[in-house]
């Protein structure tokens, strides 16, 4: 009762002050130019020159520059000053613009905190002061604007809670927070906006619980209130929200189980959990009820069981996300049917069986993860005719056989990491067509034959890891500093067929930060060159047969490598004096360096 009469008598309050200030203030044209004039004093900043050539007092308002008056009253109605980049503060006398309906300020510099002259304009529909400077306490005087349709806030650095004050306005269809440091519970009041569509409340710094009220709000179309500090559990009768499209809590501390309900909104286009702690399974018939469902994202929770059947109902959906749950049992081959798939994520979980050909179906797969599962059997060639397919992520399964040459037909692939899985076979030369290849990630198998030359000519690979692969033989190509413009880790650590010497080129390799090529039978000097590699962070050269001179120049050259943290050669026929420094090396780590050779300090 207090904090109602509390809430009634500011309200009361600030009304008085809106009328009182109308009272002694009679606005017309004149004092609309006024108050756009003094908005243009306010500028300090004006990189495309705006007002160099517009605004000037000599013409019509109503011509101006972003500026439109109404036919009736011949008074500024809208005010658009969008994405103009434009760095000053809002005045004071800017509330004289009464009959302003639509205000766009969105995508500049505006400071400062919002005038509270701005309550009066009570005519106003359209508020858009989104990716600007505003600072400060959301204004409580934004309950009196009455007429607001459409509030868009986002991306300020405003502080505080939501004021309840927001329930006042009944005609509210859309409000935006998202991206500030909004604290506090969200208010009850909230679900007393009966034409609320779009509520949006993602990265702020908000506690406690969905609050059941907002259930009330029964026209809401998009709810996103991820990057929060949300508890407790979704609500029960969420279903009631019908008209729901967009349902986004992520990034929240939610717990409890998904309530079915929310599997029966028909209208429902994008389902996103990720990232909290819910728990239990998902029903069998998840996708009888959810035709239009492009997005299911339930990564990184507590869920388990198994992968649901009706999958194929969802024959919409773009973009499927279970990933890092506790889900088990085989992935359904009926998965295959989803033709519209872009995204597949099933990592981290503890799925058995084998990769079903089905998926081999989806024709417009983009990315498809499953590392850290229990799947076993080969890679089926169906996957290899994805044309579309840019990542591949198998990595820490049981996976065994050869990588069929079919890999070839992957032209658009980016990223392939399957290491810590049971493959055997030659590396495909095939492997040479996928000619935007970044990431490149064998390590930990049996793949055995030769050294692949076509790895090393394709330009735009930055990971290359080879590691642990025992029966690859070959050594490193003499031109590798052009042929790898762009590498940046390379590592081919425990080949113990991997053989030659260390090519003068690779200090060509100037975005080189991690080289690895440890325990291989590397033979002549180690070259001087390693130390234009100045972006160098970690060396591993222990366990070969590589040799230096006796002055140890090579250690000398690589105190060009400031970035340097990690070094061994240890366990290689070196003999000499330690230099002093080596990059950002102490000679405490000199054990690292020296043991099993004949270094000394």
């Amino acid at each position: 009762m207090e904090k109602a009469f509390a809430y009634f008598l500011s309200t009361l309050l600030l009304l008085h002050y809106v009328v009182a200030t109308l009272a002694v203030t009679h606005t017309n044209i004149t004092t609309d130019q006024l108050a756009l004039l003094s908005l243009k004093s306010q500028i300090i900043s004006d990189p495309y020159h705006f007002f160099d050539e517009n605004w000037f007092p000599t013409t019509s308002v109503c011509h101006w520059e972003g500026v439109t008056c109404g036919s009736r009253h011949h008074r500024v109605k809208s005010l658009n000053l969008s994405n103009m980049a434009l760095t000053g503060r809002i005045p004071q006398d800017f509330g004289n613009l009464t009959f302003l309906v639509s205000l766009d300020l969105g995508n500049n510099n505006f400071y400062g905190k919002l005038p509270q002259e701005m309550a009066r304009l009570r005519r106003l529909r359209f508020l858009d002061l989104s990716i600007n400077n505003f600072i400060g306490e959301v204004p409580s005087w934004f309950g009196v604007l009455h007429q607001l349709q459409v509030v868009t806030l986002w991306n300020n650095s405003f502080i505080g809670s939501i004021p309840s004050s927001f329930s006042n306005l009944s005609k509210l269809e859309t409000l935006s927070f998202r991206f500030n440091s909004l604290e506090g519970q969200i208010p009850k009041e909230i679900g007393n906006l009966k034409n609320l569509r779009k509520l949006d409340l993602t990265r702020n710094k908000l506690v406690g619980s969905i609050p059941f009220t907002l259930l009330n709000a029964s026209r809401l179309e998009i709810l996103k209130i991820s990057r929060n500090f949300l508890q407790g559990n979704i609500p029960e009768g969420i279903s009631s929200l019908h008209n729901m499209k967009f349902l986004g809590i992520e990034d929240n501390q939610l717990t409890g189980s998904i309530p079915l309900s929310v599997f029966n909104i028909s209208r429902i286009e994008v389902i996103a959990f990720t990232n909290n702690s819910l728990s239990g399974s998902l029903p069998n018939g998840l996708c009888n009820g959810l035709p239009l469902l492009k997005q299911l994202d339930l990564s990184w929770n507590k869920l388990r069981g198994q992968m649901p059947t009706s999958l194929s109902n969802c024959s919409e959906l773009q973009i499927l996300s279970l990933s890092y749950n506790e889900f088990d049992g085989p992935i359904h081959n009926e998965i295959g049917s989803l033709r519209n798939l872009q995204l597949l994520y099933l990592g981290g979980n503890h799925f058995t069986g084998i990769i079903p050909q089905g998926i081999g179906n989806l024709g417009n797969l983009l990315e498809l993860t499953m590392e850290k599962n229990q799947i076993t059997g080969s890679v089926p060639i169906s996957i290899f005719n994805i044309s579309s397919l840019q990542r591949l992520d198998l990595w820490r399964n049981n996976l065994n056989g050869s990588l069929s040459q079919e890999i070839g037909n992957l032209t658009k692939m980016q990223v392939i990491d399957i290491q810590k899985n049971k493959f055997t076979g030659e590396i495909p030369k095939e492997i040479s067509n996928l000619v935007d290849l970044e990431v490149f990630i064998l390590a930990f198998n049996s793949f055995s034959g030769p050294l692949s030359m076509e790895i090393f000519n394709i330009s735009e690979l930055r990971i290359i890891d080879l590691t642990d692969n025992i029966n690859l033989s070959g050594n490193l190509p003499s031109n590798i500093g052009s042929t790898l413009p762009n590498i940046g880790r390379l590592f081919l650590s425990h080949l113990a067929n991997h053989v030659g010497t260390i090519p003068h080129s690779i200090s060509n390799c100037s975005r080189l930060t991690h080289l690895e090529l440890s325990y291989n039978k590397l033979t002549g000097l180690i070259p001087n060159s390693l130390g234009h590699l100045t972006h160098l962070q970690r060396l591993g050269l222990e366990g070969n047969n590589l040799m230096s001179d006796s002055s140890l120049s090579f250690l000398t050259s690589l105190t060009n490598c400031r970035d340097l943290t990690s070094l061994s050669v240890s366990f290689n026929p070196l003999n000499g004096m330690l230099p002093l420094s080596v990059g950002n090396l102490s000679t405490s780590l000199t054990y690292f360096i020296a043991i099993g050779c004949k270094i000394k300090g």
